[in-house]
């Protein structure tokens, strides 16, 4: 088989890579040394369409597997993931997202489970049994595969949130055919070679633009859309699954608040709240992006969060560092703005807003706190996917969720304190689809993953991860046939006993 070159313009289809026929092409570039990783083929709409072909003869025979055969084959692909060289998969993921290496290491050591998760899973395929509604019928309801599913990834978690759709769809039966990120595309696209073992075409990967995702998404022969990534393009990617009445699951991102309560375990709240604002740069769906903190512990939250900020040390996610570059020149530059716009606004720099001056190359930005904002400031209003803490001081705790909750974003929500009664309010209160008390940012297989508002529609993990990918079929049998006594023909003393009239 075609071994992966990450300049090779390759695509994953029939269980191997072999070079895009499409004409397009874009380079990866490494955003620590602005230096070329590789390049990727731009797929044009019909080759996108003869690797969904590829998908709808895979998936017809897939689809009549046993949920056990299909449970052992998910296990021969996390058994894959495990014996994988973890060495050689984060390297090329922290070149080509810039993310330091422990954490492109911990993305892969996170991935193999979920496959283990969803496989024991659908062996539950879990219809239901009601109550019939009458004599002598069997009634009941199972599930099914919807066909051919499209995942498009983004570029922040190349491997883990490509996992965490495709295991859950594969166990549902489905063909999968996954659209990487632009700027992560070789990660995914490596990641694409665990999943030989399955039935030839099942899997597949396509490479591309926003112009690929959409014909993967409109063809007549995709069944259903993952998509985890922005507002605006998650918009979109709706709108055109909507036309052809399509399901899908979007995660759109978040501006997901962060409140410290005068009762919080400061040490700990600091601690986690320097992780949750600049973990991965900031650039997580779930980081904590607007902080509300009680007056009577807001100085002291603010100076032990510069003095965190000032210890994380910048670099090439390839040597010591915790605060890689941002992903591209542009998401830089848009962090950039909404700090500056915040400071012409009144807000104060506590530490960081500007590209590090010992960085000469590279999209390095430096961790960074601001006090003195307001709720109105684009950097409080706006998703910032970048190491930015914006601090608003509040004089209670119902004014915290009162400002916490005045966003269109509902992705996720984060508390500290050690009030039985606060954290208890957080979770009734606060309108994300996720919340987290004094332990920011975790997820679990076993929990649905998704956002409130326009953070998202559906969700991912747990059994409603599962059941996004299948859909279900009504079944009436009934053991001793009889003629019913609502069919027809009527007969006539039915007709004046309900009123009617001879004419």
């Amino acid at each position: 088989m075609t071994e992966f070159d990450p300049f090779g313009r390759q695509i994953f289809r029939g269980n191997e890579y072999r070079e895009s026929r499409s004409e397009g092409t874009m380079a990866v570039i490494d955003p620590a040394t602005e230096e070329p990783v590789g390049e990727i083929a731009v797929c044009d709409p019909s080759e996108a369409e003869s690797v969904v072909d590829d998908a709808v003869r895979a998936q017809a025979e897939w689809g009549r597997t046993d949920a056990a055969t299909r449970a052992a084959a998910l296990h021969d692909v996390a058994d894959a993931i495990e014996s994988a060289d973890v060495e050689a998969d984060a390297t090329l993921m922290t070149r080509e997202h810039g993310k330091p290496y422990p954490e492109s290491e911990g993305e892969i050591d996170n991935v193999a489970h979920v496959f283990r998760y969803y496989a024991e899973l659908a062996r539950d395929e879990a219809g239901s049994i009601p109550g019939t509604n009458q004599p002598e019928s069997f009634q009941f309801h199972r599930y099914f595969p919807y066909g051919v599913t499209v995942h498009i990834v983004p570029s922040n978690f190349p491997v883990l949130l490509t996992a965490w759709t495709v295991a859950a769809s594969l166990a549902a039966g489905n063909a999968v055919v996954v659209k990487p990120s632009e700027q992560t595309p070789l990660s995914t696209l490596r990641f694409i070679r665990h999943f030989r073992s399955l039935p030839e075409g099942l899997v597949s990967c396509v490479t591309g633009d926003g112009e690929t995702a959409q014909s993967l998404i409109r063809s007549d022969d995709t069944d259903a859309i993952a998509f985890t990534g922005g507002v605006e393009t998650g918009r979109a990617v709706n709108t055109a699954a909507a036309e052809g009445l399509k399901p899908s699951v979007i995660e759109a991102g978040g501006n997901d608040p962060m409140l410290v309560s005068k009762h919080a375990p400061m040490e700990v709240a600091i601690a986690g709240s320097a992780t949750a604002a600049f973990h991965l740069s900031g650039q997580v769906c779930t980081s904590s992006e607007r902080f509300f903190v009680h007056e009577d512990v807001h100085d002291e939250f603010v100076g032990g969060l510069v003095e965190m900020a000032r210890d994380l040390r910048i670099g090439n996610g390839l040597e010591d560092a915790e605060i890689g570059p941002l992903v591209s020149e542009h998401a830089r530059d848009a962090v950039d703005r909404q700090v500056q716009e915040a400071v012409e606004a009144g807000a104060t720099i506590e530490h960081g807003g500007r590209v590090p001056p010992d960085q000469e190359v590279g999209w390095f930005y430096e961790p960074t706190v601001l006090t003195g904002v307001t709720p109105e400031m684009a950097v409080m209003r706006e998703e910032t996917f970048g190491p930015v803490a914006p601090i608003c001081s509040v004089s209670s705790f119902e004014e915290a969720i009162e400002l916490a909750n005045d966003t269109d974003y509902g992705l996720g929500a984060s508390v500290f304190t050690t009030d039985l009664e606060e954290a208890m309010r957080s979770y009734e209160e606060l309108e994300a689809g996720m919340v987290w008390v004094n332990n920011p940012m975790i997820d679990n297989d076993a929990i649905p993953f998704g956002g409130w508002k326009h953070s998202g529609i559906g969700r991912e993990l747990g059994r409603e991860g599962l059941n996004a990918f299948r859909r279900t079929k009504m079944g009436v049998i009934d053991w001793n046939p009889t003629i019913q006594e609502w069919w027809y023909p009527y007969p006539d003393d039915w007709f004046y006993s309900h009123g009617a009239e001879r004419f």
